[in-house]
C-alpha cells in the first residue's frame, strides 16, 4: 500500500463534528450486514455508541475494529485507527488492519516448539518463523458476532471463534471469545477468553494500528511507556532470552519522547520500532502501560492491560501511518521457559484485558 492510499483510509473521518446525546435517547448498538464472503458467509458490522459522541465499528472477519471516533480539544471527531473500506480490502491483505490476532500472536522460532515431549511444527509465515498466528491465523476468518443487551453506560458485541485442533499446527480444540465493551468514560474495553480441550499455547492481542491525528504519520506522537525493560532479538527478531533495561539504549520511553526522535538510532537494521516491553507490574492486575499524545490534536490514549508485555511497532511497512501497542506475553514465550507462560491446558480458562481510554486535552 503506498503512503498515500495508507493515510487516505485514517483520515476519512477527520471533518466529523459529533454532539453529545443523552442515555435515554442514544441508540447504543446498531447491526447491519458490511460483505459478504465467497462463499455467500455474511460479515457483520456492529457499531458501537457513547454519550460523549464516541463511535467505535466492528466487522466479523478477524473480529476486526474499523473504527474509533474520538474527539479532539475543539471538540473535531477522526477515526484514530487505520482501516480499510470494504471486505475486499480485507481480503486482499489491507495491511493496517485492527484484527485480533492469534492462536499466538508474534514470533514463534523456526515455527516450532514442543509441548509435554511432543514436538509441533507450525506454517512458517515469516521467512523460517512463525508470526501472528499462521498464514491465515485469527484476523482472516469470519467470527460469530452478536449484540449484548446495552448497559445504562456502556455497549458491548461479542465475537466467538473455534480454532480446531491441529489448525495452523497447533494442538487442541480452541474456543474463543472476545468481547468489546464501550463505556461512556469513553473507553474500549477489550476482553478476551479461551478454553481448550488439549494444551496448547495461547496469546491472543488486537493488532490496531492509532494514528491520533487523523492524518500523515505519527512520528511526532508523543509516547510514555511503563517499561524499563525489553527482550531483545536477533537479526529476525527472534528473543534472545534476555531481559535487558532500556536505559540509554533509544528505545526508553520511561519519559514522554517523541516517537520519532530516535529513529535513526535504529538504522539500518530497523526502520522503526518493532520491540516488545516489560510492562511494570505487569501480568497480574490491570494496570497502565502507555501513554500516547498527539500535541496539535490534544487527542490522548491511555492503554490499561493484565498482559505482561506490550509490542511497540511503528508501522514501518506503511511509512509510521499508524503505530500499534499490542499488549501482549512475549515473543516466542513457547520456546523461553524463563519468561511467563502462555501454555493453556484443559479446565482452565484464558482471560486477558486490554483498555483502550480516548481523552482530549
Amino acid at each position: 500500500m503506498t503512503r498515500p492510499a495508507a493515510l487516505a483510509l485514517v483520515a476519512a473521518c477527520s471533518a466529523l463534528s459529533v454532539l453529545p446525546l443523552s442515555a435515554a435517547t442514544l441508540q447504543r448498538i446498531e447491526q447491519r450486514e458490511f460483505g459478504r464472503m465467497p462463499d455467500g458467509t455474511p460479515v457483520v458490522e456492529i457499531t458501537l455508541r457513547n454519550t460523549n459522541g464516541l463511535r467505535v465499528r466492528l466487522i466479523s472477519y478477524g473480529a476486526t475494529i474499523t473504527e474509533i471516533l474520538a474527539p479532539d480539544r475543539q471538540g473535531g471527531f477522526t477515526n484514530v485507527v487505520l482501516a480499510a473500506t470494504s471486505l475486499d480490502a480485507y481480503r486482499r491483505g489491507f495491511g493496517g488492519a485492527a484484527s485480533v490476532i492469534g492462536r499466538v500472536a508474534n514470533r514463534i522460532a523456526h515455527a516450532r516448539f514442543s509441548l509435554d515431549g511432543v514436538s509441533y511444527t507450525l506454517a512458517a509465515n515469516n521467512g523460517p518463523h512463525h508470526i501472528h498466528g499462521g498464514r491465515v491465523g485469527f484476523a482472516r476468518v469470519v467470527w460469530q458476532a452478536r449484540t449484548l443487551p446495552p448497559r445504562a453506560d456502556s455497549a458491548s458485541a461479542q465475537f466467538d471463534y473455534v480454532s480446531r485442533d491441529g489448525e495452523e499446527g497447533y494442538p487442541g480444540t480452541l474456543n474463543v471469545t472476545v468481547t468489546y465493551t464501550l463505556t461512556d468514560h469513553n473507553e474500549l474495553r477489550v476482553d478476551y477468553e479461551a478454553t481448550t480441550d488439549k494444551a496448547t499455547p495461547v496469546n491472543l492481542t488486537n493488532h490496531a494500528y492509532f494514528n491520533l491525528a487523523g492524518h500523515g504519520d505519527v512520528l511526532e506522537h508523543e509516547l510514555w511507556l511503563a517499561a524499563d525493560a525489553y527482550t531483545p532479538t536477533d537479526e529476525l527478531l527472534i528473543p534472545t532470552g534476555e531481559i535487558a533495561p532500556v536505559k540509554g539504549t533509544p528505545l526508553d520511553f520511561t519519559t514522554p519522547t517523541r516517537v520519532g526522535a530516535r529513529l535513526a538510532q535504529l538504522q539500518p537494521r530497523l526502520n522503526g520500532y518493532d520491540h516488545n516491553y516489560v510492562i511494570r507490574g505487569g501480568g497480574k492486575a490491570l494496570v497502565q502501560a502507555a501513554r500516547l499524545v498527539e500535541p496539535r490534536s490534544g487527542r490522548v490514549l491511555e492503554v490499561r492491560t493484565t498482559e505482561p508485555g506490550v509490542q511497540l511497532y511503528t508501522g514501518n511497512h506503511l511509512q509510521h501511518a499508524g503505530l500499534c501497542l499490542e499488549t501482549q506475553h512475549f515473543p516466542d514465550s513457547v520456546n523461553h521457559p524463563q519468561f511467563p507462560s502462555v501454555i493453556l491446558r484443559p479446565g482452565q480458562t484464558f482471560r486477558s484485558t486490554t483498555v483502550f481510554a480516548f481523552a482530549a486535552g
